[in-house]
């Protein structure tokens, strides 16, 4: 049965490229373990984070927000490509209202972290805040079994803070750093 964003999705002419799996329980069991990269900032600002292996690309944005030390405050897209695809799949939160030839994005929350993130050394990359564009990496590097008495999402690693939000992008960011150095 479709939900009521994917009957709204489809009745307005978008279709639906991926498959909803039948049987996920046996992923309550197992956490991916993703390292997330800043890009174009040097030193770099990096995350390594733990996230249930049942989350959706929604889940994974909110721990990408947590952990980075972003606020949320921004639009945000996954950008992935299918095993198999030659053109990448834009996730994150669809505006039905844009008038523009941008690839439609697909619904985080519909859409399972595994669907995509299904081996070793699969990348993507994810944009938050459209003004500033701060493009990330994300890397999966493990697929492990669930620690008992551990709460996830959780970061295990990582260096940097974050920039400041509506900084300016990197540029502006540099200039923070400078200002605030002198």
């Amino acid at each position: 049965m479709k939900s009521r964003f994917e009957k709204n999705f489809t009745d307005k002419g978008y279709l639906m490229n991926y498959e909803k799996p039948r049987n996920i329980s046996y992923l309550k069991n197992h956490v991916f373990q993703f390292k997330i990269e800043l890009l174009e900032i040097i030193p770099l600002i990096w995350r390594r984070i733990l996230v249930p292996a049942d989350y959706n690309f929604w889940d994974l944005h909110v721990a990408i927000q947590d952990s980075m030390g972003w606020l949320d405050s921004h639009l945000h897209h996954f950008e992935i490509r299918g095993k198999g695809k030659r053109k990448e799949t834009r996730i994150g939160i669809p505006d039905f209202d844009r008038m523009d030839d941008l690839e439609e994005v697909y619904p985080g929350w519909e859409i399972p972290v595994f669907t995509y993130f299904n081996d070793l050394g699969v990348e993507a990359k994810y944009l938050y805040d459209y003004g500033d564009f701060w493009m990330h990496n994300i890397k999966l590097e493990g697929y492990i079994y669930r620690e008992k008495g551990i709460k996830y999402p959780i970061c295990i690693g990582g260096d940097r803070a974050c920039p400041p939000e509506d900084c300016g992008s990197v540029s502006g960011y540099y200039n923070v750093i400078e200002t605030l150095s002198n």
